[in-house]
């Protein structure tokens, strides 16, 4: 048996990670910048508690998807060597393209997916490890014929999942996270080369769904949750339209490339090498660091986004079922002017609406397969009897800062109710 490196996770207790080409990916720069990504952007200004990172989430992820291959192996699942290494490298590095604060600014320092990054990172780093990524590459990109494989790393009842629910809910102390995820990959099994669940696991698969919907509405929409995420993205797009501008700030290096270029996904084609070590440099501590530095800048706006942002002081945000009227937006922008006296140019940084969406589950994509005791395979949606929670969600947000400004120790400061 090969010698392991032991990890002491806080959910899960020992976590072991086999020397040879999984240690060394866990080694990397590229995957040890994880540990300056938190997982949940900034849910720690809810849950003071949510400081945890990818690393700890990819780390997690990798030690499901083992126990999950060692469960079906004891089942007379076929699964070679290099096909369990293939997919703990899926899994394990299936979030590396996740860029500073994960999902929050996916979209705001340059149009590219974070998949897609992971998929350009391994591709890099089978070129640097002669190979050695190339079956973990078709297993994440679901190419390779044991689909099974793919489906642990990604599906509606995969590894990365139970992770981070369970790791989630352990961080942010929002109990109804909390997932049996022993007792789920126990029911795991394989029919017809792809991945299942037996008939007597239908109960704690509602329970992850159910979990699954708590945690989106009570955690990652957090309407506060929700008010910090949209004021971090307008702050980096107006430091963005301000470099663009010519604007000199004072920001880090490796942000400094972001701000003063426009990248799309057909840069990375055409250039991926430099423009991955250029991503692979930009963490929290950048963003957190630039934040600090704006709050002393010469732009009003951008100086005052940051202040809030590192003070606390956050916008109100408001969630409904229904949109909001044109009507009550001007409304709150002409008080928003008045009392800030920031320009109409200026307020679509201040005053922003959207919705955000959520479904537990989705019966329009591939649903998660019920093996009955007669041998038989339906989605779950046909077997449960729990009112599987298919719909989709949406709320609409209307977002400002707060009114009615009052004096402390000489500062004004927004009333924070």
């Amino acid at each position: 048996m090969s010698k392991k490196k032991i990890f002491n996770d806080p959910v899960y207790g020992f976590v072991s990670v086999p020397y040879g080409i999984l240690f060394k990916l866990v080694e990397h720069p590229y995957f040890q910048r994880l540990r300056r990504i938190k997982q949940v952007s900034l849910t720690h200004y809810v849950y003071p508690g949510a400081l945890h990172t990818r690393f700890h989430h990819a780390m997690g992820a990798m030690h499901l998807t083992q126990q999950a291959i060692h469960v079906l192996r004891t089942k007379g699942v076929e699964i070679t060597e290099e096909e369990a290494t293939g997919a703990l490298i899926g899994i394990l590095l299936h979030d590396i393209g996740h860029g500073p604060f994960s999902h929050t600014l996916e979209h705001t320092l340059m149009e590219v997916h974070h998949e897609e990054l992971s998929i350009w990172f391994m591709e890099k780093l089978n070129e640097e490890f002669d190979g050695q990524l190339g079956l973990a590459i078709q297993i994440f990109k679901d190419e390779y014929p044991k689909k099974f494989l793919h489906q642990l790393i990604s599906s509606q009842l995969d590894m990365d999942r139970l992770d981070y629910l369970n790791r989630d809910s352990f961080f942010t102390g929002v109990h109804e996270g909390v997932v049996g995820y022993h007792r789920l990959i126990q029911m795991l099994a394989v029919h017809d080369n792809k991945l299942v669940v037996e008939e007597k696991g239908i109960l704690s698969i509602e329970k992850f769904l159910v979990a699954r919907r708590m945690m989106y509405w009570q955690v990652y929409l957090h309407k506060t949750v929700l008010s910090a995420e949209q004021m971090l993205i307008r702050a980096l797009r107006r430091a963005k339209n301000l470099a663009n501008a010519g604007f000199e700030l004072q920001v880090p290096k490796s942000l400094a490339f972001f701000l003063n270029h426009e990248i799309r996904r057909e840069d990375f084609v055409s250039n991926r090498d430099l423009l991955l070590d250029n991503f692979a440099r930009l963490d929290d501590f950048d963003i957190v660091s630039a934040l600090k530095n704006f709050q002393e800048c010469d732009d009003r706006l951008l100086a005052f986004l940051s202040h809030s942002i590192i003070d606390r002081r956050l916008f109100r945000l408001v969630l409904q079922n229904e949109r909001f009227s044109e009507e009550e937006i001007q409304a709150v922008e002409e008080q928003v002017m008045k009392e800030y006296s920031f320009t109409k140019e200026e307020i679509p940084y201040l005053v922003f609406n959207g919705q955000e969406t959520n479904a537990a589950y989705s019966t329009s994509k591939a649903e998660i397969s019920i093996l009955l005791k007669d041998g038989r395979v339906k989605p779950m949606s046909e077997v449960s009897d729990y009112q599987v929670q298919s719909k989709l969600i949406t709320k609409h947000y209307l977002c400002h800062p707060k009114s009615q400004a009052q004096t402390k120790n000489g500062r004004v400061l927004l009333r924070i109710p």
